[in-house]
């Protein structure tokens, strides 16, 4: 999964099409949970893009999204937000599976 570098990135990422951004931090415990698994929901939709952000790197990107809680999703395409998964809590495969199965893409 890509890291984002820079706002000016993030502008550009989101105007493509779907792009599905991974908040998360290392010092997360529930986000290291998730980390084994992405891989595997990367290959099972292979025609989204993920790109990890990490929250202490670009909190003000997360106060512009109403992302408080991480690990949290937040899916784009062609500039227009189109889906969100976004608490503090836990998240398992089977649910963040369910979260892009219902995106209307």
């Amino acid at each position: 999964m890509e890291n984002l570098q820079s706002i000016d990135q993030f502008e550009e990422l989101k105007k493509g099409e779907r792009t599905i951004f991974v908040f998360s931090a290392d010092w997360c415990g529930d986000c290291r949970f998730i980390d084994p698994i992405m891989p595997t929901i990367e290959e099972n939709y292979s025609q989204y893009s993920f790109v990890k952000i990490d929250r202490d790197d670009f909190i003000d990107l997360c106060v512009e999204l109403d992302v408080f809680g991480i690990p949290s999703f937040v899916a784009f395409d062609k500039g227009n937000e189109v889906g969100r998964f976004v608490s503090k809590d836990r998240k398992t495969q089977e649910e963040i599976e369910a979260f892009i199965d219902a995106l209307a893409l």
